[in-house]
Parts: C-alpha cells; sequence; structure tokens
C-alpha cells in the first residue's frame, strides 16, 4: 500500500505540496488506494500563504471560505479544487472525529501514513468501518454518507456500522435528532446519482431507512402493482428506469437521472384518485411532485424545471410516421434528446406480460425517427414573420391570437409546408379566415 501511494504522490507536481502540509480524509484515501483524486484536502501551518502559492504556481484562483476559521480554497485551471485549512493543535484528535476509518488517515510529502484507527486495513479489505458510532450521531449526514461510499467506492460496510446508522435513521424520523441541511444531503445524494450503480444506492437508502427522509414521495410506490407492460411494482419500476437509463447514457446529466427515476412519482397518488382503477394524469401529478422534491431538495431553478417537465412529457404519444416526427421534434425541442432517453429507459424499465420483443421494436423504430427528425433539422427554423408583421397583415390589434398565428406557422415551416415569406403570408390569411377549434390549439400546445 505504501508503495501505490508513494507513485500516486510522485505525480503531484512538487510546488503543489505545501510546506508542513498533510494530506487528509478523502485524498488520503484515494492516493492510499492509487486512485488520483478530484479534490484535495489540506492541513497546514498557514492556509493562506499554501493557497496563494498554489494558485501562483498554476494560475488558479484563491479564496476564503471562512476568514474567521482561516479556511482557503483554491481552484485550478484544470477544475480540481484544493481546500487549505490550519494545522489543528493535536492532529490524532482531529482524526478521530472524521467519519470511517478510512477518511481517519493523513499522509505527508515523504509518504508516511498517520493512521489511528485501522483505516489502511480497511482499505485492503474493502470494507466501510466508523471510527465510533458517536461521531454518527454527530453530524447524521455521515449515515448518508456511508450509502454513497458503499456504492461509489464499492464497500461494504460492516455490521456495526451498518446497525449505528440504522439507528441514525430512525433518530431523525423519530425527531430526537436533527436533520441535516436540505444542501448537504442533495450533495450526497447527488454524488450518488452520479454514479453508474445509482440505482443500487437508491435502493440501499430504503434498506438503511434513509429514504424515508430524503425522498418519501418514492416510496409511495411501494407495493403499488401495475400489470400490463410491467412487471415491478412502482417503485421498483422508478428504480430500474433509472438503472436503464444509465446503463445507456452513462453521461446523462442530473435532470435526466431526476426525471428517470421520479417518473412515475405520481402513480400511487393519481390510482387513490381514481379509487383504484387507472393512473390517468399521473404524469401531471408527477411533474407537480418532482417539483416539490427537488425544491425541498435546493436543487438550481432550472434544473428543478427541466425534470418537472421531462416527467410531465414522459407519456406523449410516439410519432408514427415522419410528419408526426417532425411536429413532435417541434413541440418538444427544448426536452430533446434527454425526453426520447426517458422514454427509452421507461419502456426498458418494463417487461411484463404486454410488453414483448415486438412491442420493445416498434417502441424504439418511433424512437428512430424522432432522432431522424431531429438530426435532419437540429435547430428550429428562422421565423418568416414577425408578429409585428401578422398585426398588420391581419390588420389586428395585439392579443393572443397574434401568438397563436406565429405558433401555428412556425410549425407549419417546420413541418417543410411553409418555405417563404409569401408562403407565410398565404399561411396567416388562410389560417385566419379558417381558424382551428379550441380543441386543436389546446393539442398544439401539448
Amino acid at each position: 500500500m505504501f508503495r501505490r501511494s508513494r507513485a500516486a504522490l510522485a505525480q503531484l507536481p512538487t510546488q503543489t505540496w505545501p510546506t508542513g502540509g498533510l494530506l487528509v480524509g478523502g485524498a488520503a484515501r484515494d492516493i492510499l488506494r492509487g486512485v488520483t483524486p478530484g479534490d484535495y484536502d489540506w492541513v497546514v501551518p498557514d492556509p493562506i500563504k499554501a493557497a496563494i502559492a498554489l494558485a501562483q504556481a498554476h494560475g488558479g484562483s484563491a479564496f476564503p471560505l471562512d476568514q474567521e476559521r482561516g479556511y482557503w480554497r483554491v481552484h485550478l485551471p484544470d477544475g480540481v479544487q484544493h481546500d487549505f485549512v490550519p494545522l489543528p493543535d493535536d492532529l490524532n484528535a482531529d482524526l478521530l472525529r472524521r467519519d470511517f476509518t478510512v477518511n481517519a488517515m493523513a499522509l505527508d510529502a515523504a509518504g508516511q501514513l498517520h493512521d489511528l484507527t485501522g483505516g489502511q486495513g480497511d482499505l485492503r479489505a474493502r470494507r466501510l468501518r466508523m471510527v465510533s458510532a458517536a461521531n454518527l450521531h454527530t453530524d447524521s449526514l455521515r449515515a448518508w454518507r456511508a450509502a454513497r461510499f458503499e456504492v461509489t467506492l464499492g464497500f461494504r460496510t460492516d455490521a456495526a456500522t451498518e446497525q449505528t446508522v440504522r439507528e441514525v435513521a430512525a433518530a431523525l424520523a423519530a425527531g430526537r435528532l436533527t436533520l441535516p441541511a436540505p444542501e448537504r444531503v442533495r450533495e450526497e445524494l447527488h454524488a450518488l446519482l452520479g454514479h453508474r450503480d445509482a440505482a443500487r444506492g437508491i435502493l440501499r437508502l430504503e434498506e438503511l431507512g434513509l429514504l424515508a427522509l430524503t425522498v418519501p414521495e418514492l416510496r409511495e410506490g411501494i407495493g403499488v402493482a401495475q400489470g400490463g407492460f410491467h412487471h415491478l411494482d412502482v417503485f421498483g419500476h422508478g428504480v430500474e428506469a433509472l438503472h436503464q437509463l444509465l446503463v445507456r447514457f452513462a453521461d446523462a446529466p442530473l435532470p435526466l437521472r431526476w426525471a428517470a427515476l421520479l417518473h412515475d412519482v405520481g402513480k400511487p397518488r393519481a390510482h387513490a384518485l381514481s379509487g383504484g382503477q387507472n393512473f390517468y394524469g399521473h404524469d401531471k401529478l408527477g411533474a407537480e411532485i418532482t417539483r416539490e422534491v427537488l425544491a425541498r431538495l435546493k436543487l438550481p431553478g432550472d434544473d428543478t424545471a427541466r425534470a418537472a417537465s421531462l416527467v410531465g412529457a414522459h407519456m406523449l404519444p410516439l410519432p408514427q410516421n415522419d410528419t408526426e416526427a417532425r411536429r413532435f421534434v417541434h413541440r418538444r425541442r427544448v426536452l430533446l434528446p434527454d425526453l426520447l432517453a426517458l422514454m427509452l429507459a421507461d419502456r426498458e424499465a418494463a417487461r411484463g406480460p404486454s410488453s414483448s420483443p415486438a412491442s420493445r421494436h416498434a417502441y424504439a423504430a418511433a424512437l428512430d425517427r424522432v432522432l431522424a427528425a431531429l438530426k435532419d433539422q437540429p435547430a428550429a427554423p428562422k421565423p418568416l414573420l414577425t408578429g409585428s408583421e401578422i398585426i398588420a397583415l391581419l390588420d389586428i390589434e395585439p392579443g393572443p391570437k397574434v401568438g397563436q398565428a406565429l405558433r401555428a406557422l412556425n410549425e407549419a415551416a417546420a413541418l417543410g409546408d411553409v418555405k417563404n415569406p409569401q408562403d407565410a403570408r398565404a399561411f396567416v390569411q388562410n389560417w385566419a379566415a379558417h381558424p382551428p377549434s379550441n380543441e386543436a390549439q389546446a393539442q398544439a400546445h401539448k
């Protein structure tokens, strides 16, 4: 293990290692297992001096994280982050306050290891073991971190640690411990969701009693049978859809991952509203619930809106011909290609009695039509008329009718029915003379 750590340490530029500094926590753990860290945590005699020196040597930016406590951070041009905190008066006591033994080690510049808790042996055994039960109760977020490390590091939690995690979850549920800040839980969830085996992590959160404290809405689907295309209950299907997504799209963005997991989150409530008869409207209910869940976890507004929009659109019928495919692209361009990835993951996660190789093939062919239409027209055609030109052409006042005409014209252009301004003027005049029904207008907005 020392041989591997020294080899990894040798890859660091000499000017990176701060004078008198120690590498601690996850960075030390990764170096010891032969993995180059993405972020570095240092304890140093002079954080300001160390941060500025590193930033100047590598063209990065240094700034204070907490001026009172002397915490500094450096962002380097390659995206790597270095955090510097003051060297503690008692290094051993500092290490003994950490979460897990594999994170309670420190390395010096010579590759010498400070390891009071047997973390190096746990690394060899790929074992996740708490430093103490008190440490997990002191910061309950560490319960979520245990589930995350199981997935992202591929470690096995030892029995005593798992029992303590369950006790922390129970204490949180009973109100005996205070829940961590939503932002902190979100970061643990995103570290888990960012891994290719995220679906297993969601199941692990459920096993440990943590999912009920995180996204209780997902648990409403446990035991809700679906039948038809489905072989799993609503909860299991959502987890499987996330798995199917990541098998096919390893670089799926976080809003799409959330949408895959939550796409059917509205089914239990829709089922209850129908008296147990059907799941009609679950897509719209699911979009509302998705907004509530992600807002509670303090996701950025744009990410929340995109995930909710994907959930709300996942039941759209797929086109059966090329014209319908172009219309689908025009109306849903802002959600593509993520919406197609979600719909494919949803279908591939359903292997019930109504599902068959032929039905899955037909579904894939419909997806291919949309992809082909998107490839043919990757951007919306340039508008052929402006709102002002439509107002003048039809001699009408500004109002909703102008927007309706613009939408109809833009869709006709996307379908190839209108190709130039002259055609556009004729189209708008004909549209005004034979206005579409309210139902047709509503369909165009779906």
